[in-house]
């Protein structure tokens, strides 16, 4: 039996309270459904300045009324620590994956970039130290490792950031160390090696590449390839998060305090992620005439990222379920129902 299932058996039996901020969004509300049918008591906090409130409606069909009682909602900003001081009373476990996401983004407006991931970051932390809780994970980012050229990325050897949003993300990583070593407060990163799967919004100016680019399959429209589309990336589809996150609150002593890479160790090109949504959606069904337009590359981007994931399967027996050519046959029934709403 491996870890990720001891600890879903461990839970069934011993329910926990769990705090998840960024709720209403992709990652959060993947959490959320994984929680609740694990019988767990859920509390979730979104402004929902990025997350839809028809994310926690889709959540809500899926599991049982019983289930759904056990989850209680906060409409609240992370940037106001009375409302994170109220969020975290009686949690024993947070799972804190509300951001302001996008590289673009936060090139565009740093500010407000660095007032949600870094104010609203220490908030909740420091929040979370005060009440006790048991372990405090949080959504840590591959954008750390910057213009370090090692491939695949290891924990410990990181580069210069790229953007704003890749400062933001390592001044949490320097936060949760400080409040590990000076309040011996469990804390635990996760990079997040771009994330897919169900739920991902396809719509606004920062849209993904793959829910991005799904969408304009199935709509018709051209599909916009940055650079040459030799820019490759490590896919993690949203299942090997959820576990991650799982066995990272979790931990045991060996496995606390530290950060790790969420990832399944592969490198795609854009043009196979290309080439791969489009096979799936036909078998799905859908067959489009869009066309593949390339343009400059996209500032602050890195040109390879992949990543070294033997620390997360030898510390907290992370063993990734899905690859990128099965996390896209998994979701592409989801985003032709969602555009067709």
């Amino acid at each position: 039996m491996s870890r990720y299932e001891e600890i879903k058996m461990q839970l069934a039996q011993e329910p926990k309270v769990w705090l998840v901020t960024g709720v209403a969004g992709f990652i959060g509300s993947n959490l959320l459904e994984t929680l609740l049918l694990l019988d767990q008591k859920v509390v979730g906090l979104d402004n929902f300045s990025t997350g839809h409130q028809y994310n926690l409606d889709e959540v809500e069909k899926v599991v049982s009324d019983s289930q759904w009682n056990n989850f209680i909602f906060i409409n609240g900003d992370i940037r106001d620590y009375g409302g994170c001081a109220r969020a975290v009373e009686g949690v024993d476990h947070v799972l804190h994956q509300a951001a302001l996401g996008s590289v673009p983004r936060s090139i565009t407006d740093p500010l407000m970039t660095n007032s949600a991931n870094i104010t609203g970051f220490l908030n909740l932390l420091h929040a979370a130290k005060e009440a006790g809780v048991k372990s405090f994970t949080y959504a840590a980012s591959s954008s750390t490792y910057g213009d370090h050229p090692e491939l695949p990325k290891t924990e410990e050897n990181i580069g210069n950031p790229l953007s704003p949003y890749a400062v933001t993300k390592y001044v949490n990583e320097l936060y949760a160390s400080v409040y590990a070593r000076t309040y011996e407060f469990n804390c635990i990163g996760l990079r997040y090696f771009n994330v897919f799967g169900k739920r991902q919004d396809p719509n606004g100016a920062y849209a993904a590449v793959i829910p991005k680019w799904t969408a304009s399959i199935i709509q018709g429209e051209d599909v916009f390839i940055n650079g040459d589309g030799e820019t490759s990336r490590d896919f993690c589809f949203i299942e090997n998060v959820i576990q991650m996150n799982l066995l990272a609150a979790l931990a045991d002593e060996e496995g606390k305090n530290e950060v790790y890479n969420v990832a399944v160790g592969d490198r795609t090109t854009l043009n196979e992620l290309c080439e791969a949504i489009f096979t799936a959606l036909e078998e799905n069904g859908i067959y489009s005439d869009s066309k593949r337009i390339y343009r400059d590359f996209r500032v602050g981007d890195v040109r390879h990222s992949q990543a070294n994931i033997s620390k997360a399967q030898s510390r907290l027996g992370y063993q990734p379920s899905y690859r990128i050519k099965e996390g896209i046959s998994i979701a592409m029934p989801w985003y032709k129902e969602f555009l067709s709403r």
